[in-house]
């Protein structure tokens, strides 16, 4: 009988074992998806920040020599 009875606690705590693996394995997944998720979305932004980047360089550059110079001042 004490055989039996290590043995029905054994598989319980298998069974339990399983049942925790499987839901570790759902939130790895989960947490998976949302890294890939935000990876996408940092490589969005980056690009999005490279082109506003590239838009404020080139307004710069239009930008007159002297329109650095404030007003009034004669130097």
């Amino acid at each position: 009988m004490a055989s039996n009875d290590l043995i029905d606690q054994i598989a319980e705590r298998v069974e339990h074992l399983l049942l925790r693996q499987e839901e570790l394995q759902r939130t790895n997944d989960l947490l998976a998806a949302q890294v890939r998720e935000l990876s996408a979305e940092r490589d969005q932004m980056r690009s999005r920040l490279s082109a506003a980047r590239a838009r404020v360089e080139a307004l710069i550059e239009r930008l007159p020599v002297n329109a650095s110079t404030p007003p009034g001042d004669s130097a």
